[in-house]
């Protein structure tokens, strides 16, 4: 078999990362540079380390590339961070219906003596730009195997090509798939949740509501990873954290002008759920944030909204991360711990609604 430069590169720089993410403490402290303390947080060793090796790498930001090379790029940081893949009994491509046409998606079963486990529909962060079903694939192997869930990656359509709200659009048709197929999937249709990171983070909290009126079924549980809630606005996790800290205000202000062109769309709750009148009615939620991500106080206000409304929410503030620790599984200490409480409470969400 032959293996291409671009090839032998990944694999290159998957074994750097994962070598120096393995050494001692004391020698990963030493490497990663002087402390980093900002509003009251460290950042953690760790992933001071990782944003130095990042920034060895001679790519331009992802808002620099052109769109193929970035969304090639963000599969290859994916590859790298996330590991090896975990074994499960079986990862199979499936296909929704949706209404402007087949949405491709991927199912995960765990390894587990239920016969029809609970099921999590995840969309994959990437700003509505970037990402797809194989940069989320770590992630969705991680919460298979750890929540005992079988797991719907949706690789809904993107933008530029597809804006807003042609997401939010799949996001529901991949809702309705779900419970309206649960025999076929071999999955309870009785505990079915909803999750995502980042941008799909902001489609799970956006299905939720449209729920609420009708427009989907309702999940019995959403997870959301450092979510987009305001498009609109900036809140002051973007002038402490808007540049280098992985996720940048530059990056950010190029996702949302490629989805939401029109600013006025900014506005809707379908975009930004934060602006939503009422949270009432909403399934419990775990919200997980970063310390150092401009999406953090969005994320945290999110969470006070929701329990204010009287939804069961607990928020997790990770104070020593930025943002997509859920795509470092495979490095290190610092993401595979702030998943597996995720995935504990994604085991317990689903769990209390499953049929006996």
């Amino acid at each position: 078999m032959t293996i291409s430069r671009t090839q032998l590169r990944d694999r290159l720089a998957g074994v750097i990362v994962r070598s120096a993410m393995g050494l001692q403490p004391r020698v990963v402290r030493h490497l990663s540079g002087p402390a980093v303390r900002v509003d009251g947080q460290e950042l953690h060793p760790e992933v001071r380390l990782g944003l130095r090796l990042l920034a060895m790498s001679p790519d331009a930001s992802f808002e620099t590339l052109p769109l193929a090379r970035a969304r090639a790029e963000v599969s290859r940081d994916a590859a790298v961070f996330g590991g090896p893949p975990i074994h499960l009994p079986a990862v199979n491509d499936v296909t929704i219906p949706g209404n402007a046409g087949p949405i491709p998606a991927r199912l995960y079963r765990p390894e587990s003596r239920i016969s029809r486990p609970g099921l999590l529909v995840y969309f994959h962060g990437g700003g509505w730009v970037l990402g797809d079903t194989d940069s989320a694939d770590s992630v969705c192997r991680f919460l298979a195997a750890h929540a005992q869930v079988a797991v719907l990656s949706v690789d809904y359509r993107l933008a530029p090509e597809h804006p807003f709200p042609a997401a939010v659009d799949d996001a529901l048709a991949a809702m309705h798939y779900a419970a309206t197929n649960a025999t076929a999937l071999e999955i309870d249709g009785s505990a079915i949740a909803v999750g995502g990171d980042s941008a799909g983070g902001n489609l799970a909290a956006v299905l939720c509501q449209q729920a609420t009126i009708g427009l989907a079924p309702m999940p019995v549980f959403q997870l959301l990873f450092f979510p987009v809630t305001d498009t609109s606005a900036k809140t002051r996790s973007y002038e402490l954290f808007g540049d280098g800290y992985f996720l940048t205000e530059a990056q950010m202000d190029w996702y949302i002008d490629h989805y939401l062109p029109n600013v006025v769309d900014r506005l809707d709750p379908r975009a930004s759920p934060l602006l939503a009148e009422d949270l009432s009615g909403l399934p419990p939620a775990y919200v997980a944030v970063a310390g150092f991500d401009p999406l953090r106080d969005e994320g945290e206000a999110y969470a006070q909204r929701l329990q204010e409304a009287g939804v069961p929410v607990a928020l997790h503030r990770h104070s020593g991360l930025v943002h997509a620790f859920v795509n470092t599984t495979g490095i290190g200490t610092t993401g595979r711990d702030a998943m597996l409480q995720a995935a504990g409470a994604l085991r317990m969400g689903v769990s209390l609604h499953k049929v006996p």
